[in-house]
């Protein structure tokens, strides 16, 4: 099958042994009912595509049962980790991680629940490593702020349990794309979504991240002046994908090419994953025409 085939929200690619495989919300309907699990493709031109493959589907104790997000799969030491993001009655929304001995699963739940705060409203975690150290990245959703916020917080070297506070990185409305939506709960409602981090050629350390610009959802790119996820983070001018599309990640193709992954249109049942040429630049990022 071909992408425009494929159901998919929060495309995540994972690049292993030359093949691509590609994760994401792949549920019929993510927003409510039960949910199935995740689902997984495979390429290796990233034309044609082969699956889905059930990546995840929760043992029958399982804490959630509704609303499956924006799984992500990283290999680290000698596993394949998702992290993943789920909620259920009586609990709030967090990222859990969960291991696979190979890229296609089976999946399994690796640590005791959510690693974000319990009680907070979080989602779209993502793992980071710097000098070695893992580290979560996620957001703190406007359902408890308002003006979401993008946190990081340590991880034991086993990605089970998280080490200490986590770090505000910077809050929704610093960036000069961002805009509100209206929402009863609070005055102003910045969203924040997808964090992803890119380290450029030359050290520099970027994160995509998604929320509502003049044309619907968005993405931009915020850079850290310090080239560490501590920071402090400055936001881009514009968005790079200013409408009906989001929750992107970068990856680099089997042949070495960089490609950003997102979705696009940004509503149900009709989006895809689309993939487009991208560039470094001395002031970013910058899709290639």
């Amino acid at each position: 099958m071909r992408l425009d085939e494929i159901q998919i929200r929060d495309p995540f690619v994972l690049v292993d042994a030359g093949r691509h495989w590609l994760f994401g919300s792949t549920d019929v309907n993510i927003w409510s009912g039960p949910a199935t699990g995740f689902d997984t493709y495979w390429s290796d031109d990233l034309e044609e595509w082969h699956g889905p493959l059930p990546a995840f589907r929760p043992p029958s104790d399982f804490w959630s049962r509704t609303q499956y997000w924006a799984p992500e799969v990283h290999r680290y030491d000698s596993g394949f980790y998702m992290f993943a993001t789920f909620t259920a009655e009586g609990h709030r929304r967090g990222t859990q991680v969960l291991r696979a001995d190979r890229p296609e699963g089976p999946y399994e739940p690796w640590s005791d629940g959510p690693l974000t705060p319990r009680g907070w409203e979080c989602l779209d975690g993502t793992l980071h490593i710097e000098n070695g150290v893992p580290y979560l990245v996620f957001c703190h959703e406007w359902k408890d702020v308002g003006d979401g916020e993008v946190h990081a917080m340590r991880l034991t070297d086993d990605l089970r349990t998280a080490v200490g506070a986590p770090r505000l990185l910077f809050r929704a409305s610093e960036a000069p794309w961002a805009r509100s939506i209206p929402r009863p709960e609070f005055p102003q409602v910045f969203v924040t979504d997808g964090p992803s981090l890119h380290r450029t050629r030359d050290g520099r350390l970027l994160m995509l991240w998604s929320s509502f610009g003049d044309s619907g959802y968005a993405m931009g790119v915020a850079t850290s002046a310090s080239h560490s996820i501590i920071g402090p983070w400055s936001q881009s001018e514009h968005a790079i994908w200013p409408a009906d599309g989001g929750h992107g990640m970068i990856f680099a193709d089997a042949d070495g090419d960089l490609l950003l992954a997102l979705h696009t249109p940004n509503r149900t049942p009709e989006e895809r994953a689309a993939f487009f040429p991208l560039e470094e630049t001395d002031k970013g990022l910058r899709l290639r025409a």
